[in-house]
């Protein structure tokens, strides 16, 4: 591609056509230059998405996404027809499909870019495309692939010496990836969510924009997953965790003894009973800097099997906060100390150190069961157990189900309701 400056390139992958528009119209501001009718709002809003869109940006070059399997030709001619320059196919299409598109879109003016997405051997397919004849490849990977930490840019870097013809990338980019993806040659960035359901679209494009046109190589960088996914679980409340968890994981009859501060980390379990502390305090010796403990009493909110004697050992030890499914004491002293500890009932009594229980065993704390190395989210909405296979996914997820709710944040702050911008009379089940 001859282009210096890499295109931007935002995916209006949402359901309204109204908002579509508007937050279309903010990206423009913030500095994108092509607009992705996406295939959500293809299938809600039909044809004339792509007829709105041409009609309210003349000058800004339009994407459908078709994500079109068979009948080329008739697509392509479909979405030209209604205003679209450029038209998105699946690049797992038969040949045939694939080169009846090419001849629509050249009978047309059109170009066409086919989605790899899905696509097993994605830079051998890349190869078979270009000599069909395709304008433009787009490396992307689906949002249910990138929670689990797919990243298209490591198929850039296979791609980028093997073809001629432009190169797009398209999954869960930011400002850091999109810069990521220029230097390694993508010649289009796309964006959807870090753009689309930001509290501020303008600000958004704006800094993804200013990222690409001065890539720094120095964000080339990776960190551990745990590292991330601890970060990640950090920047989102337990409410967006839930709404990711589809309502699971969610502890019951807790209460924050310190609210105001969040706790995140690993889970160190403890089965103890009656009020029997000697394991609760062994478990600090166990857990490690940034573990949260979880303590299972026997269902016992008669006597505490900590305090703050507990609670001044896990500072030290660099402990991320404590659960019980039971009762605590010395909640004054603990409060100053200002640790994250949640618990179900405060209580004068002390037990016994008789030594029964074990500590890293599965166990059921407030409803929920809980294993070793489980992702242990709470702040002063509750407390969120998630399982520690998907918990680089979810949190993922959630930081998805955050930017949703800013974006919803800001059109009712600008004078809308929650209703109008839901459009919830038109998606109530039938």
């Amino acid at each position: 591609m001859t282009n210096p400056r890499p295109i931007l390139q935002v995916a209006l992958d949402i359901l309204d056509l109204d908002r579509a528009v508007r937050i279309a119209g903010e990206a423009i501001q913030g500095g994108v230059d092509w607009i992705e009718v996406g295939t959500p709002l293809i299938k809600s809003e039909g044809m004339n998405a792509v007829r709105t869109m041409r009609d309210n940006f003349h000058d800004k070059t339009i994407l459908a996404d078709m994500k079109t399997m068979d009948t080329g030709a008739l697509e392509v001619e479909m979405a030209v027809k209604s205003g679209a320059d450029i038209i998105i196919i699946l690049g797992s299409s038969d040949n045939s499909t694939i080169s009846e598109a090419i001849r629509a879109a050249d009978k047309y003016g059109a170009r066409l870019m086919t989605d790899m997405i899905s696509v097993p051997d994605p830079v051998s397919r890349a190869k078979e495309l270009e000599q069909l004849g395709v304008d433009i490849i787009n490396i992307h990977v689906g949002i249910d692939l990138q929670m689990t930490g797919t990243k298209p840019i490591d198929v850039l870097k296979k791609m980028r010496d093997e073809i001629q013809i432009p190169i797009a990338i398209a999954g869960g980019l930011d400002a850091d990836s999109a810069a990521k993806a220029v230097l390694y040659g993508a010649d289009i960035v796309i964006v959807g969510g870090n753009i689309v359901r930001t509290s501020d679209v303008t600000a958004s494009a704006r800094k993804i924009r200013q990222s690409m046109d001065k890539p720094n190589a120095s964000i080339i960088k990776n960190l551990p997953i745990e590292e991330e996914t601890r970060l990640l679980l950090t920047q989102v409340s337990t409410p967006n965790i839930s709404d990711a968890m589809h309502r699971k994981g969610a502890m019951h009859g807790l209460f924050p003894l310190n609210p105001g501060l969040k706790m995140v980390g690993p889970a160190v379990t403890v089965q103890t009973f009656e009020g029997d502390w000697a394991k609760t305090v062994e478990a600090i010796d166990v857990a490690r800097e940034g573990d949260v403990i979880v303590i299972y009493n026997g269902g016992n909110d008669r006597v505490a099997p900590w305090g703050e004697l507990a609670t001044l050992s896990c500072i030290n030890k660099g402990i991320a906060g404590v659960v019980i499914d039971g009762a605590v004491r010395d909640v004054d002293d603990i409060r100053k100390l200002e640790f994250p500890l949640f618990a179900k009932a405060v209580v004068p009594n002390a037990g016994e150190p008789k030594g029964f229980g074990e500590i890293n065993a599965e166990i059921k704390c407030a409803g929920q069961v809980v294993r070793q190395g489980d992702y242990i989210v709470g702040d002063d909405n509750g407390v969120v157990v998630v399982p520690k296979e998907r918990a680089y996914e979810l949190a993922r997820r959630a930081v998805e189900v955050e930017k949703n709710e800013n974006r919803i944040r800001d059109e009712i702050i600008k004078g809308s309701t929650l209703s109008k911008v839901m459009h919830l009379e038109k998606w109530e089940k039938k």
